[in-house]
């Protein structure tokens, strides 16, 4: 085998080591990808929301501290301007009893340092901002879908009061009542939602603040499209029209979202559970922001279709699954360990290759049968240098000769002339060195005996 042939060989040995550890790395790096709990990446926004970027800061102020505290001194129920939160009064003074109650509301979408000035006023026992109710060392929130509902749809905190003025005086908190009620809507209310659904997919309320539907976050959650009706927050007390059962039977098949205010409904192809899902996890992420701030509708809408679009993603409730793009790295994962063991394995057996034979290159045979010609080359050089510490006038000719000739073979073989060149210099080369030997008197450098005994 040539040299060239011999460097393309050391070549492969050491890129298939290179591919190994890559392939390595690129395992063990993968396997922090192997435990996911969904079927595909939901492309839903997860962004964290700052204060104030999303719109949900009103224009509404509150007066100073000492201001709201004097207001709360002169009535037990304070209502500064714009706020929005109503309760059933009955059930509130039922709840309190003789337990004197001072309740101050707050307009929602107040920042956080007019939100820390209602706070501070220390002489109301309880206090209401937007519709988050709190007082002393506690807060009141909803935990189902019917008391998130009162307080999206109607602003109604009457269960939260209540609630909350229980845990005041370390009594028992009465059952939940549903205060919202339902109607059918009229033929002409239908009539008007359905026409603007068949021509836009849209319908808005006068007072709602939708201004149109988020085109990125409904495809993700809707692909084949649905419908949107928007409301605003409904008046308490006053029975609510149920567009839902009856804009699904108009529109079979096809999703229906109702908003009203920043209460979302959700009806069409799926099972109640799908919908229970939604809205529970949904509003119980998001109850909180919601209760305090002034969200724009839309800002509302898009955040739910990304939850949907979360669920949708998990593949639950037998929903077809969107289109997922082929990974290669999860598709060629299990065969990585295969490959590298091969190209370890290669590695190795084109290493022992090379070590099994001096220079790396591949012996040489001449026609008597003796060892490659890079062996004995290196053998008769290193035969050459012990003779050269021990030659006199005598035997320096022979070893002179010798060496010429062992040039002139290094010489033929790293030009890789024909082998029968080599061989013929190499043989002359012993001779000269046999004959430095015979004149030394030293029997163990001939080159036969010398050679036999370096290679055993």
């Amino acid at each position: 085998m040539t040299r060239r042939r011999h460097h393309r060989y050391e070549l492969l040995r050491w890129a298939l080591l290179g591919v190994a550890v890559v392939v390595l790395v690129v395992f063990l790096l993968a396997q922090r990808q192997s435990v996911d709990v969904s079927y595909g990446r939901s492309p839903a926004a997860t962004a964290r929301i700052e204060e104030g970027s999303a719109g949900e800061l009103s224009e509404a102020s509150v007066p100073s501290v000492a201001e709201m505290a004097a207001l709360v001194a002169a009535d037990p129920v304070v209502r500064l301007p714009g706020s929005t939160a109503r309760w059933n009064e009955q059930r509130v003074r039922e709840a309190a009893g003789d337990h004197p109650v001072r309740i101050l509301v707050a307009p929602p979408g107040l920042d956080e340092d007019e939100r820390d000035r209602v706070r501070d006023v220390k002489n109301a026992t309880v206090r209401v901002i937007g519709t988050e109710v709190s007082g002393g060392m506690y807060q009141a929130v909803p935990d189902d879908l019917p008391g998130w509902r009162a307080q999206f749809a109607t602003a109604d905190v009457t269960d939260l009061l209540v609630t909350l003025i229980a845990g005041q005086r370390d009594t028992p908190a009465p059952a939940d009542h549903d205060e919202l009620r339902w109607r059918e809507p009229t033929d002409r209310e239908l009539a008007a939602v359905a026409a603007d659904l068949r021509a836009t997919g849209l319908h808005v309320a006068a007072g709602a603040t939708l201004t149109g539907v988020p085109g990125d976050a409904a495809k993700n959650a809707f692909p084949d499209g649905a419908r949107y009706v928007a409301l605003p927050a409904q008046p308490f007390g006053e029975p609510v029209p149920r567009y839902g059962p009856a804009l699904t039977d108009l529109f079979p098949g096809t999703p229906i979202i109702v908003m009203y205010g920043s209460w979302i409904e959700y009806h069409g192809p799926a099972t109640a559970d799908f919908a229970e899902l939604a809205g529970a996890s949904f509003y119980g992420q998001f109850a909180g922001r919601l209760s305090r701030y002034d969200y724009p509708q839309g800002n509302v809408l898009a955040a739910y279709l990304n939850r949907v679009t979360d669920i949708r993603y998990s593949g639950l409730f037998d929903r077809p699954l969107p289109y997922r793009p082929v990974d290669p790295l999860r598709v060629a994962l299990p065969a990585l360990p295969w490959l590298f063991a091969a190209c370890v394995a290669t590695f190795l057996v084109l290493s022992v290759r090379s070590l099994r034979r001096p220079d790396g290159v591949k012996i040489r045979q001449g026609d008597s049968g003796r060892g490659g010609a890079p062996a004995r080359l290196a053998g008769l050089t290193a035969l050459a240098v012990e003779m050269s510490l021990l030659t006199d006038a005598r035997s320096n000719p022979a070893l002179t000769r010798g060496i010429i000739k062992l040039q002139a073979a290094r010489t033929a073989l790293n030009e890789e002339l024909p082998s029968r060149h080599v061989w013929t210099l190499l043989d002359e080369a012993a001779d000269e060195l046999d004959d430095g030997a015979r004149t030394l008197g030293l029997a163990s450098y001939r080159p036969d005996l010398y050679l036999r005994g370096r290679l055993s």
